[in-house]
């Protein structure tokens, strides 16, 4: 694809950081379908990146996750919010990043530290890193426009440490490695922490052929399908939010067709809303098709993507 603009930091592209690209994204006021591609060379970018919610269908790529890297270490510990902490936050509808790793060094003693934060409708990440400790990942939704935040993760690398892949948006990771860092002694190893807050919100956490969590709010929803499971997953799977207390009714966990050494279901926590048998229906309703109409729009970002089970 030819870029609209090239960031480099050795001045050999339009930009030395990725902050000036984004400004010259022209406002998408016009609801103009045209892509605006950056191109962002080899090296490491120390910023805090954002795509405000007037700038339409950019489309980011580098040279690699692991070789375009964008980083900072904005944390709870300094003074942030979550929210602000994050590396690179996306909010423009359409965002498509390709080949780029976001990454928050804070560390694991910081507590809150975002790496990559999208509110973005439609978004896209391919071959991306998410690279931090607690909260890693923020799939964010506003409350007021629950059914506009639908996000796809195809062949990433997600780690962390605690609750690092959370928020409330419509979410399916597919084909993807999620890789659990160690804990400080006093902290807990969690994957998810869905935070939905009504019943009539069509949002949610899916995870579909990748390589479990804990209910952030009453109708946490998470759905765990055909992906590899290793032994570090307790038997129990999923714990409450508080010690020594059980999870609302009202949550809507599944786990449908996985394999490996922590897929067995034999000891899993006796939640209500646990579902471990007789799950296909259940797990349809979280398909790219059916959670986030990805069939709809996802052929014209050119990615690889299942439509169903």
């Amino acid at each position: 694809m030819t870029p609209n603009v090239v960031v480099a930091a050795d001045g050999s592209g339009n930009y030395t950081n990725i902050t000036e690209a984004i400004k010259a994204v022209p406002l998408n006021s016009d609801q103009s379908n045209r892509r605006f591609v950056i191109y962002v060379k080899k090296g490491v970018y120390y910023e805090n990146v954002r795509v405000e919610k007037e700038k339409w269908n950019v489309l980011i790529y580098g040279d690699g996750m692991h070789n375009t890297i964008v980083s900072s270490n904005h944390s709870n510990q300094t003074g942030s919010s979550t929210l602000s902490t994050a590396t690179f936050a996306a909010y423009g509808k359409g965002f498509i990043a390709k080949d780029i790793g976001f990454v928050n060094t804070a560390g694991p003693a910081n507590h809150q530290a975002v790496a990559l934060m999208s509110s973005s409708d439609r978004s896209v990440f391919y071959r991306c890193l998410f690279d931090g400790y607690q909260d890693t990942l923020y799939t964010h939704t506003h409350r007021q426009f629950y059914r506009h935040h639908r996000q796809f993760y195809r062949e990433c690398k997600i780690y962390g440490t605690t609750d690092f892949i959370f928020g409330d948006a419509a979410v399916v990771i597919q084909n993807s490695d999620i890789l659990v860092r160690k804990p400080l002694k006093s902290k807990t190893t969690i994957v998810t922490a869905q935070g939905k807050l009504s019943p009539y919100s069509k949002t949610g956490i899916s995870i579909q052929k990748t390589f479990l969590g804990r209910p952030w709010r009453n109708y946490s929803t998470v759905v765990v399908m055909e992906s590899k499971l290793g032994s570090l997953i307790d038997p129990k799977g999923w714990l409450p939010w508080h010690k020594n207390t059980t999870a609302p009714d009202t949550i809507f966990y599944v786990e449908h067709g996985n394999v490996g050494p922590g897929a067995n279901t034999d000891n899993r926590v006796k939640w209500k809303g646990l579902r471990v048998k007789d799950t296909q229906n259940d797990a349809t309703n979280f398909t790219v098709r059916s959670l986030i109409d990805g069939d709809q729009w996802l052929p014209a970002t050119g990615v690889p993507f299942q439509a169903d089970l």
